[in-house]
C-alpha cells in the first residue's frame, strides 16, 4: 500500500491565501505532468492543460472570474495566486466535464504532494464561453470545438494548509 498518497487524499485542502513566491518551474512541470496522467473517457487524451503565469492575464482572468459571478471589479478571485491552470476539452467527447475534473484532481493531488496549494475555481466555462474568454482562447491556440471546465489556482501557501473538518457520519453507505 502507498501509505504516502493515502496521505495526500486525506490531508489536501484549498488554499485561499499564497504567498508572493514565485512557483519553481520544475514543482509545476512535475504537477502539470502528473495531470496528463489523469483517466480521461475511452483513454482519448483530448484535454488541453495551460498554465498561466504571465501577470496581464493573470489579471484578465481575475476580471473575467468577478464578472461571471457578478462582482465587477471584485479584486483576486483566484486568491492572488501566482498560477492559473486551466483545462479545456473538446466539447462533443463524451465526457468533458469529468475529464476535466479528473485532471484538475490530480494537478490538485500533485500539487499538494510537492509543497504547493491550490484551489479550484468553478467558473471556466461561463468565462470561456463570453466573446472575451473566445478570444483568449483562439490567443491560447484553442479553437472553438474546445470549452473551459476546470479553473485552478496555484501557489505557494502563505501559512500551514488548513487541516480537515470532520467527516459527516452517513458519508458512506455500503450495500452488501
Amino acid at each position: 500500500m502507498k501509505k504516502e498518497a493515502l496521505e495526500v487524499l486525506r490531508n489536501r485542502r484549498s488554499i485561499r491565501e499564497y504567498s508572493t513566491e514565485k512557483v519553481k518551474e520544475e514543482l509545476l512541470d512535475k504537477v502539470l505532468e502528473m495531470g496528463t496522467y489523469a483517466p480521461t473517457g475511452m483513454g482519448s487524451q483530448n484535454p488541453i492543460i495551460v498554465s498561466i503565469e504571465k501577470e496581464e492575464l493573470l489579471k484578465k482572468l481575475d476580471t473575467m472570474s468577478a464578472r461571471v459571478m457578478g462582482r465587477e471589479g471584485l479584486v483576486n478571485p483566484y486568491y492572488g495566486a501566482p498560477v492559473i491552470i486551466l483545462v479545456f476539452a473538446k466539447k462533443d467527447s463524451p465526457y468533458p466535464e469529468t475529464d476535466s475534473a479528473l485532471i484538475g484532481g490530480n494537478i490538485m493531488n500533485a500539487a499538494y504532494a510537492v509543497g504547493l496549494g491550490t484551489c479550484w475555481i468553478n467558473r471556466g466555462k461561463q468565462m470561456f464561453e463570453s466573446e472575451e474568454g473566445k478570444k483568449l482562447q483562439k490567443d491560447f491556440g484553442i479553437d472553438d470545438t474546445y470549452g473551459c471546465y476546470c479553473t485552478i489556482a496555484l501557489g505557494v501557501p502563505k501559512g500551514n494548509h488548513p487541516e480537515a473538518k470532520a467527516r459527516k457520519k452517513d458519508y458512506i453507505r455500503k450495500i452488501k
